[in-house]
């Protein structure tokens, strides 16, 4: 800040020392402070107790942040309370103490620091609001602000994380990169009608953008703001203003042109304090045309739109905010322009007369030169529409190229999109619409259609002559500097001005295309400041992409917009936007920015010669005067001097000094030199200050007032001075790349004859090399302000972003590298001699100097390569760096393993990327020997030489004495070329073989095998025999990604992909997959080019296993979908087919056709012709078993078929309960069959076709008359009898009334239907007849077909649940099967064959699974039947004994059914029977006794009692079902009386059915109440209550065993109970228990009690019909009778 006095008691070395000790503070932050740059200067050292970390300079007075948190005061405060203002040593801040503060800043006299947690304390003046503290003018000690987000719904206190501080105001920078500000005057960016502002308010304008750093001169405040990318669209920027939440912009759409209007501002009623008067700007001159500043567009080209800014207020007496509309653009930053130094800011220095002291053009010479740069300028209006520039030529891999523009019309556009709430991407396509819109307006035609009060004219009162010749020539280079970032060719087209209603064209653009380009998601490619592209800024690395704000007062232009004028509200400088700033500061009356390329611009007062350049006007910003080579690293500004720290030709840092000379103000030196200070006061451009070696390893410098202060580290162990050579070679690196950025690659993809003399292959690669290049250097100078931000403030490898993200470097460079070689292998740089040449001339003294090369001789081309390699130098020097650093640190530390790391990491890629340039350079040459037309088909980027034949090293067996044989051993591919032909063997697909001398006799012969081909090949020795084989191998592992080694060997078994040319079954298919020996051997997939794709199992180059097909039908343009089992290329096992005509086929194929047991489902039920077939097939015809159900006629087909016609015995039965069994043929019943309706009317006789009767036959009518004679005609529709009609039992009324009909002797018998089925079953036991069999062999086949299934299931997991997995890993133990059957081993069989059948993986599971479907397809729908019943109990009976068959086929020790299995113990008795000789006659007697008495634990085997409970419950509802139907009349009179039975109370129907009284319960216990219930004669259902509950579970049990189970429980509770009664053991005769349990059977209520007496009669074990279980069964079943033929009198 600007000071006049000087620091106090800081030149008392012996003080200071005296107060800290001698230590220093230690190695690092060694503080330094001097005054001015001459040579007398000798900086002194400040000692401390810590290191500093951060200083801030005031007008008089100093704050020092140390180690620990800790803050210092020094110099003059008079705001202490203390008598003594003046600090001769650093005090210690005590109202910090327990706070621990990470950043402090000082203003002219106040200052401030920020804590660990955020919160902000302020202290010092305060008489202009500065300390935020309202009704104090002074703050002594630091006392804490609030900064309170009133957005928020509760105030939420802001923290923050950076300071800055003025003369009259502050600025904070939150967490949340947001701008506050309080204090006085228009440098807090917001409008306030009264100052001083106390509380700290948010900077509007700058709300939503990522502010990096803010700075703040005496009465200006700077900003750097990131440009809006993809991490800040979360924080989109607001379409309304901050302060009157009005639209910033409107929009029109009409139909022939969109109006927009940007118009708005809300005006700040400011009252501008007495001293503050003397800052207003001069006024325009009259007819000057202004409109509102034109708001920055982002030149971050990420895809948010543009943040913009609110306008000056617009009218005719306040011009503030006003440019020019003549304006023209040209980038003048460091231009050489001749201008004058005598009038520098335009203050009342100038008016002071000075001697020509400078080698500059006088300020003539700069009119003149403005008036000629200004006609060039009009001459140039005319548009240039570039056909062929950087933007066409980008490759594009890279994405869309976005221009971020600064021109009117992008604003406008993009503004248009802010204004209806969407956020369109700043690469919106606008470049190519933007050239469209050059051809469309006239040549300079501005428009007329101003919208909104924009367009101003009119005379502006007090303004001179002089001034307005000054703001119109800094208007102009203010608008030459503003130039575009993004396009190259932006200055053709920037003179064309704002026009605010587009006709025709922009009626496109309307707000729903803006709106659907900004939901549009597009990759956009960064874009650099010379158009290179450049990835996307790394979030832990900081952004290049960025802008530099400013506002306040500008009265020497310190603000950079070119002209004096205040701006109330942040402005973006135009001409800073894409000169990559990455650091601000801000003098009294000066600015300055830094930039990643180490460059500095200046701008603002200039009266001392601050600004480092003696160019004016000073209101823009201009590069300092610097010698080449000079890298700036730091800045920091005084009152009216520059500190500069920069790199120099060692690795020390130097510092440089710019501005006023400062001398003791002593009498006798003003006046004895007053005259000196007039002229040599100051400094013409930066000076080396001679001291700056002795200082050490300077880390960052800080000036304020009239001081300079410089922060250095000693270098222990080397550290310091390894970090600082790492800084400087990053950013000397940068800079070198910047430059062949701009220079070489951009005006090489410039030229127009690039593409001719490229090709389209050689283009592409070099605008991949191009993009890539560019995001090599965006990354390199990202770094490079990582690592000199390291070195300003930690200086530690903690944070290092090489050391903890190497992957990202490598990575970046390997692809560069790699493209470098592809574009070397292309010819690339051959290509490129003409447009060199033409570019840079034959003596290219500009390539000379970028490479640093000293040779002379060496071609454009030559340097061309130079350059493009020069990124792979820096590898190294990467390596040496971090090898260097690593060396300061112990070996057995952490930090030294990562720093060797990494430098590893560095050094074997390095190693890599010179062995792949070898091999380019290799390829390289082989294509300029290899005939021409080869080589275009086979020339490709990624391939390399490895070796070939051309010296007869390799020839093929067998070959002509005249062919030519050349074999060419490439990184992908061997290449065998012939004369004119060639033939290309992917290596993926090659297998190569030594063949041995003794058995084929040829010396040094190798077999190459191919899927197609395989061939012999002989080597010209050993050596090269097993050169080609070490070769070959090497270049296959390498190309299946094995690694690279000498003793890697391809495997015989891999992975890869191959297109099959030879005529055959799989011309021109595709497969990929696994390979064995040069065949598809494996799991693969394999597509034809008519789109028929297999995905499955291969065997031997054919299909074979488990696998998908389809194919494509044309007819139906629908696909056919096979899955399933495959053999020798063709369906053969299992499997499902779905035809594209919505048929599917579920069963089992033999050689591609449907053979064994299948369904086929035709048609759905919506269609004409749905049916289903389930039954037996060969060669692909219905022949056999089967049943058809046609579910359009109502009728189903049970029986034989023969070529897909239904022939043999058969039953048909339909939905209106007609019955048919009988002969068919031809598809027809024809001949002997038996017909019956549903009101068992029955015909037997002769039949001719469906339905048809024609014959003999007998018709019997439902009352036992019947018909005998000759039938013809259809059933249903009067059929001719010729016969008679008779009338049996006319007088016999005792006998039945119906003659039985015999049916199922016309039907195919229960062993002959599903045989298929079971030979399926037997067939996957390895047997090839039922029973022939290995045993042990069927069990390995059961393992096998478990393990399979259940690998194809793994696949899909959602197919197997949890308890079905548990399953089958209990089957996966093979259980003991051979051996005596004992009732253990007989149980384990039965639990073994219960888990079995319960998956349809095992093959027992999947023949129950099968049984059930067929069961279900045959009795379900119209097969349910009464008819049927018969055959649906045989049918289950046959399924029995068939099963059982295989189960003691498997346990072949099993006894047969009715045999008896004993226990051990009974088979040692009967040993012990054999000994009846034995003397001991007694002991023999009662082994046989003992031996009788166990008989009774022996067990009879069956096949219903071990199956039934397996199979029984799956086919209960079918089979019930039936027995239901054919019970129903026996069942309705049942349960008539029961209805009427049950109406009766207990006692009465006790005694109606003959109970005697002694059986009768008296009372009955309940379980609810505590006492008995006293049964009376109105109670009901109480009696036998248990009895009867258990008896209703019958229902609920599925075999007869289960059931007969039931039944016994009952008679015991109905015992229990009587006993109970009767208080004594009691033995039931039947008398007794018939009344008693026909009691209970009525009272349980069971609906359909015939079936399930019928359905335990036909099922139960017949071992058991004469045991306890038959008579309790029969009293059940006489019950039923009793019941039916009850009569209640």
């Amino acid at each position: 800040m600007h000071a006049t006095q000087t620091f106090s008691g800081l030149t008392k070395t012996k003080k200071r020392t005296s107060c800290f000790g001698d230590d220093g503070g230690g190695e690092r932050g060694l503080l330094h402070i001097w005054k001015g740059y001459s040579y007398s200067v000798i900086p002194e050292k400040l000692l401390l107790p810590k290191s500093v970390l951060h200083v801030a300079l005031g007008k008089n007075h100093g704050v020092l942040l140390v180690q620990g948190g800790q803050v210092f005061t020094f110099g003059h405060c008079p705001w202490k309370q203390s008598q003594v203002a003046e600090f001769e040593a650093p005090t210690l801040e005590s109202a910090l103490s327990g706070q621990r503060v990470v950043a402090v800043a000082a203003g002219s006299l106040h200052s401030g620091a920020v804590t660990e947690d955020g919160g902000v304390h302020m202290w010092g003046d305060n008489s202009a609001g500065q300390c935020g503290l309202s009704g104090l003018s002074t703050v002594p000690n630091p006392t804490p602000i609030v900064l309170a987000d009133s957005d928020c719904s509760s105030l939420l206190t802001v923290p923050v994380v950076e300071l800055a501080c003025g003369e009259q105001h502050t600025l904070a920078l939150s967490l949340q990169q947001e701008v506050w500000a309080w204090g006085s005057g228009c440098q807090l960016g917001f409008s306030a009608t009264v100052f001083p502002v106390w509380k700290p308010q948010k900077v509007e304008l700058l709300a939503g953008r990522f502010v990096l750093q803010v700075a703040c001169g005496a009465s200006h405040s700077l900003a750097l703001v990131r440009c809006l990318g993809s991490q800040d669209i979360q924080r989109p920027p607001p379409d309304k203003c901050g302060q009157c939440k009005q639209l910033l912009y409107t929009m029109t759409d009409k139909e022939d042109h969109v109006i927009i209007s940007d118009s708005h501002y809300c005006l700040p009623c400011l009252e501008h304090p007495k001293d503050e008067e003397r800052l207003k700007a001069p006024s325009i001159a009259p007819g000057l045309k202004t409109f509102p500043s034109e708001p920055a567009l982002s030149s971050k080209t990420s895809g948010s739109p543009p943040h913009l800014v609110s306008p000056a207020p617009v009218n005719n007496n306040n011009p503030y905010h006003s440019q020019n509309l003549e304006t023209q653009e040209s980038s003048l930053a460091g231009e050489k322009l001749p201008v004058s130094d005598s009038d520098p800011s335009g203050s009342k220095s100038s008016e002071t007369t000075s001697v020509k002291c400078s080698p500059y053009p006088d300020e003539q010479a700069v009119k003149d030169y403005l008036k000629k740069l200004s006609d060039n300028t009009q001459a140039e209006r005319t548009p240039k529409v570039t056909i062929r520039g950087l933007h066409n030529l980008l490759p594009s891999a890279a994405g869309i190229i976005s221009a971020s523009s600064n021109n009117p019309l992008n604003n406008l556009v993009a503004s248009c999109a802010s204004a209806v709430g969407e956020r369109v991407a700043s690469t919106y396509e606008a470049l190519s619409l933007k050239k469209m819109m050059n051809l469309y307006l006239p040549t300079g035609a501005l428009s007329s259609k101003l919208s909104g009060p924009v367009r101003l004219t009119g005379a502006v009162p007090g303004a001179g002559d002089n001034t307005t010749e000054r703001v119109r020539q800094e208007d102009s280079v203010q608008a030459k500097k503003s130039s575009s970032t993004g396009d190259i060719h932006e200055e053709e087209a920037e003179h064309m001005h704002r026009r605010l209603s587009l006709p025709g064209l922009l009626s496109q653009v309307s707000p729903r295309l803006l709106r659907k380009a900004g939901h549009s998601k597009i990759g956009a490619t960064l874009l650099t400041s010379s158009g290179m592209a450049a990835p996307a800024d790394q979030e832990v690395l900081p952004s290049l992409q960025t802008e530099v704000w400013s506002w306040g007062h500008s009265e020497h232009g310190q603000l950079g917009h070119g002209d004096n004028l205040d701006r109330f509200q942040p402005l973006c400088i135009k001409s800073l936007n894409g000169k990559e700033v990455v650091r601000v500061a801000a003098g009294a009356h000066h600015s300055l920015a830094l930039t990643a390329q180490s460059q500095v611009f200046s701008w603002g007062s200039n009266s001392q010669g601050q600004l480092g350049h003696m160019e004016s006007p000073s209101t823009v910003p201009r590069l300092a005067k610097l010698s080449e080579g000079i890298r700036v690293w730091d800045v920091s500004a005084g009152e009216r001097h520059t500190l500069l720290l920069a790199d120099g030709d060692c690795i020390q840092p130097i510092i440089y000094y710019s501005g006023e000379q400062v001398k003791e103000d002593t009498q006798k030196s003003r006046i004895k030199k007053e005259e000196e200070e007039l002229y040599d006061s100051y400094t013409q451009q930066p000076v080396l200050l001679p001291f700056c070696m002795n200082l050490g390893f300077v880390s960052s410098v800080f000036a304020g007032g009239r001081h300079c202060v410089a922060l250095s580290d000693k270098n222990v162990m080397g550290f310091i001075a390894s970090f600082h050579e790492l800084a400087s070679a990053e950013r000397k690196f940068y800079c070198k790349l910047c430059s062949i950025k701009t220079q070489v690659l951009s005006p090489l993809l410039e030229l127009e004859s690039l593409s001719s003399n490229l090709g389209p292959m050689i283009l592409r690669l070099l605008q991949t090399l191009a993009s890539q290049f560019g995001q090599l250097c965006h990354l390199t100078g990202q770094h490079a302000i990582s690592v000199t931000a390291n070195l300003r403030h930690s200086r530690s490898i903690k944070s290092l972003f090489v050391l903890n993200h190497t992957r990202i470097f490598l990575d970046t460079y390997d692809e560069y590298c790699s493209t470098l070689d592809y574009f070397q292998v292309m010819g690339g740089f051959l290509a490129l001699t003409k447009p060199s040449l033409d570019l840079f001339g034959k003596s290219p003294e500009l390539l000379q100097r970028l490479a640093e090369c000293c040779e002379g001789n060496l071609t454009v081309v030559e340097l061309l390569v130079m350059l493009f390699c020069l990124p792979t130098l820096h590898l190294q020097e990467y390596g040496r760096l971090l090898l260097k650093l690593a060396t300061c640190f112990e070996v057995c530390s952490n930090d030294y393993q990562r720093l060797q790391e990494s430098c590893s990491k560095f050094e074997a890629l390095d190693l890599l990327l010179k062995r792949r340039r070898k091999e380019a350079e290799y390829t390289f040459l082989f294509w300029k020997g290899f005939p021409g037309k080869m080589t275009d088909s086979l020339r490709n980027p990624h391939r390399r030489l490895i070796c070939e034949s051309s010296n007869k090293a390799l020839t093929l067996q067998n070959a002509g004495r005249f062919s030519v044989n050349w074999f060419i051993l490439f990184n992908d591919a061997l290449v065998h070329a012939q004369f004119s032909t060639h033939h290309v063997f992917p290596l993926a697909t090659l297998w190569v073989e030594p063949i041995p001398e003794d058995d084929t006799g040829l010396s040094y012969g190798l077999k190459l095998i191919t899927p197609e081909e395989m061939f012999t090949l002989l080597a010209s020795s050993a050596m090269e025999k097993a050169k080609w084989i070490r070769c070959i191998n090497q270049a296959v592992a390498q190309a299946l990604s094995l690694g690279e080694g000498q003793k890697i060997e391809p495997p015989i078994c891999r992975s890869a992909t191959y297109t099959f040319y030879k005529d055959g079954r799989l011309k021109e298919a595709t497969y990929e997959g696994r390979w064995l020996a040069g065949k598809p051997h494996g799991r693969g997939v394999i597509k034809w080019p008519d789109g028929r794709v297999y995905t499955g199992s291969f065997k031997n180059a054919q299909e074979d296993g488990f696998g998908e097909f389809v194919a494509p039908n044309k007819t139906l343009n629908k696909n056919d979908h096979y899955q399933g089992f495959w053999k020798v290329g063709k369906m053969h096992g299992v499997g499902t087919y779905r035809y594209a005509n919505t048929e599917v086929y579920d069963g089992s194929y033999q050689e591609g056709l449907r053979h064994g047991h299948g369904m086929l489902r035709s048609g759905k039920l919506n269609t004409s012709s749905p049916s289903v077939f389930i039954g037996q097939w060969v060669h692909d015809k219905k022949t056999g078993y089967g049943v058809f159900d046609d579910i359009t006629k109502g009728e189903k087909y049970i029986g034989m078929w023969q070529d897909n016609m239904r022939q043999g015995t058969g039953v048909v039965v339909t939905q209106f309960g007609l019955y048919y069994e009988g002969s068919f043929k031809d598809n027809k019943m024809m001949g002997t069959g038996i017909l019956l309706s549903e009101d068992d009317t029955t015909y037997e006789g002769e039949f001719s076709d469906d339905w048809t009767l024609n014959g003999k036959g007998v018709l019997t009518m439902a009352n036992g008359d019947y018909l005998e004679g000759s039938f013809h005609g259809e059933w249903g529709a009067g059929p001719k009898v010729t016969g008679s009609y008779l009338k049996p039992h006319l007088f016999e009324t005792d006998k039945e009334k119906t003659r039985p009909v015999k049916l199922g002797r016309l039907c195919v018998s229960a062993e002959e239907k599903w045989q298929a089925v079971f030979d399926e079953c037997w067939s996957q036991l390895g047997c090839e007849a039922p029973g022939h069999g290995n045993n042990c062999k069927a069990w390995d086949n059961i393992a096998v077909a478990l393990t399979t299934n259940r690998r194809h299931i793994q696949d899909s997991p959602e197919l197997l649940s949890r308890s079905h997995s548990r399953t089958l890993e209990s089957l996966e133990v093979i259980p003991h099967h051979i051996g005596p059957i004992t009732m253990e081993r007989y149980h384990a069989i039965h639990l073994y064959l219960i888990k079995a059948c319960d998956t349809p993986l095992h093959p027992l599971g999947r023949l129950v699974e099968a049984l059930v479907a067929v069961y279900r397809m045959t009795y379900v729908g119209v097969g349910a039947n009464r008819r049927l019943l018969p055959q649906a109990v045989s049918e289950l009976k046959s399924y029995l004994n068939r099963i059982f068959r295989i189960v003691r086929f498997l346990f072949p020790d099993l006894p047969e059914d009715g045999g008896i299995i004993r226990e051990p113990a009974d088979l040692q008795e009967e040993s012990g029977v054999k000994f009846e000789s034995s003397p001991e006659h007694e002991t023999s007697k009662q082994n046989i006794t003992l031996n009788m008495e166990r008989s009774h634990l022996s067990h009879v085997v069956s096949g219903l009692a071990l199956l039934l409970p397996v199979l029984l419950p799956r086919l209960y509802p079918p089979l019930f079902t039936l027995y239901a139907l054919d019970k129903e009349r026996e069942d309705d009179v049942y349960w008539e009386c029961v209805l009427r039975l049950n109406k009766q109370p207990d006692l009465a129907l006790l005694a109606f059915l003959g109970v005697q009284q002694k059986f009768w319960p008296v009372s009955v216990s309940m379980p609810a109440a505590a006492e008995n219930l006293q049964v009376l004669s109105s109670t009901k259902d109480t009696c036998f209550a248990s009895a009867v509950d258990t008896l209703q579970q019958i229902s609920t049990t599925f075999t007869p065993s289960d059931k007969l189970h039931v039944i016994q429980l009952t008679f015991e509770e109905i015992t229990k109970e009587v006993q109970s009664l009767l208080k004594q053991v009691f033995l039931w005769s039947m008398d007794d228990l018939f009344p008693v349990f026909l009691y209970v059977v009525l009272r349980a209520r069971i609906r359909n009690l015939g079936s399930e007496v019928n359905l335990i009669e036909d099922l139960m074990d017949p071992c058991i019909q004469h045991g306890e279980h038959g008579i309790m069964f029969t009293t059940l079943k006489a019950c039923y009778y009793q019941i039916q033929h009850e009569r209640i009198t």
